[in-house]
């Protein structure tokens, strides 16, 4: 190999990654602002299939699509149609559209409004699925009881996770709280409150009352298979001890 032939190919390589046929490498030195519709999707796929480089292929997709914007309607079903692209890879494509989704939903619309038990039950469901300690939550609220920011405060043993007061109200004030809802799960899935709950909820009380940041409730998570009541919750609220 001759001197130009060495540096003719070199050029060609630097050339190849400038116009976007090596996103890794793109994405590495200018992150992924700086990677186009195809390059994106090209790095999603990660290899190409036989007669078609992976950017070939990802350019297939948007031109099936008419655009990136109309990818947001596609489905697995609508990946798979594209050779090359089989089960898997269609779902993890498929799930990528409705994580966007979600998160633009999540983004535009309004932050959940808390004012029953078990509307925290439901939101805290599938944070606790499968945990085997104890950790305990604070929902900022505003005055509307919108959720300004939920806050895991500790993270416990399988069978006692306490919270100081001054941790819960730390955070409340920090994000501004006109109210607060502490949670916290039992890993037996019996929401009943032991005499550890009973006495953090007394302290939490009395540092509401002083701090003038109200104590909406505590409510203690379980699994309602596991419950006697039938309910998956325990809400110091509604059992009169707030």
């Amino acid at each position: 190999m001759n001197q130009s032939t060495f540096n003719l190919n070199g050029e060609d390589r630097a050339l190849e990654i400038a116009c976007g046929e090596q996103p890794q490498q793109r994405f590495e030195t200018f992150g992924a602002a700086a990677l186009s519709d195809t390059e994106l999707i090209a790095l999603l796929l990660h290899s190409g299939i036989r007669g078609a480089s992976v950017r070939e292929l990802a350019s297939r997709i948007i031109a099936q699509a008419g655009s990136m914007a109309g990818l947001a309607t596609w489905k697995c079903e609508d990946f798979r149609k594209l050779k090359g692209i089989g089960p898997a890879k269609g779902r993890q494509l498929a799930a990528l559209i409705e994580i966007s989704r979600r998160m633009m939903k999540d983004s535009t619309g309004e932050a959940p409004v808390f004012v029953r038990p078990e509307q925290i039950a439901d939101h805290l469901a599938p944070i606790i699925r499968g945990l085997e300690v104890e950790k305990f939550w604070v929902f900022c609220l505003n005055r509307r009881n919108r959720l300004k920011k939920l806050v895991e405060i500790t993270s416990g043993t399988a069978t006692n996770c306490l919270a100081h007061p001054r941790e819960v109200f730390r955070v409340a004030i920090q994000h501004g709280a006109t109210a607060i809802i502490c949670a916290h799960n039992h890993p037996s899935g019996d929401p009943a409150p032991s005499s550890a709950d009973l006495q953090v909820t007394r302290q939490l009380r009395e540092a509401s009352r002083a701090i003038d940041i109200a104590l909406s409730d505590h409510v203690v998570v379980g699994s309602a298979s596991s419950d006697p009541r039938g309910l998956g919750y325990y809400s110091f609220r509604q059992s009169g001890a707030l």
